[in-house]
């Protein structure tokens, strides 16, 4: 006697290809628009549903390009105003002259060099701080 496992199996047999059929295509068309369709899922995740925000973001952006813009000075005039006059350099090297006359010589104002490090115990470090 057959149990109702085998005549259910035995009754849909034929269908078997064809859903292995359908199974196959399914898939087919999954991975196509999973490789080829990721900016259009990005698009209908991220930007449609934001489409508002998104666009209020891009004019704030494009004000301030167009300030940034407005606000350049394009002349000559600008880079010439950025450069010091030849009376300030003078009058900056006389100060810096001045001050090298009243500090000293540089050796007086240098520190000591430090001294180097050499790796020791450190009971013979905690020693060395206690005679300095």
């Amino acid at each position: 006697m057959k149990t109702p496992r085998e005549i259910l199996i035995q009754r849909h047999q034929d269908v078997v290809p064809k859903l292995d059929a359908i199974r196959h295509e399914v898939v087919e068309s999954t991975r196509r628009s999973s490789i080829l369709g990721w900016p259009i899922l990005l698009w209908r995740e991220l930007v449609w549903p934001c489409r508002r925000i998104w666009s209020g973001l891009t004019a704030v952006w494009i004000l301030i390009l167009v300030a940034n813009v407005s606000m350049q000075d394009h002349s000559q005039l600008a880079t010439a105003k950025s450069l010091p006059a030849p009376e300030i350099i003078m009058t900056w090297r006389q100060q810096e002259r001045l001050l090298a006359e009243l500090v000293g010589p540089d050796e007086m104002r240098a520190a000591p060099p430090p001294k180097p490090y050499l790796s020791r115990p450190s009971s013979e470090r905690r020693f060395e701080n206690l005679m300095t």
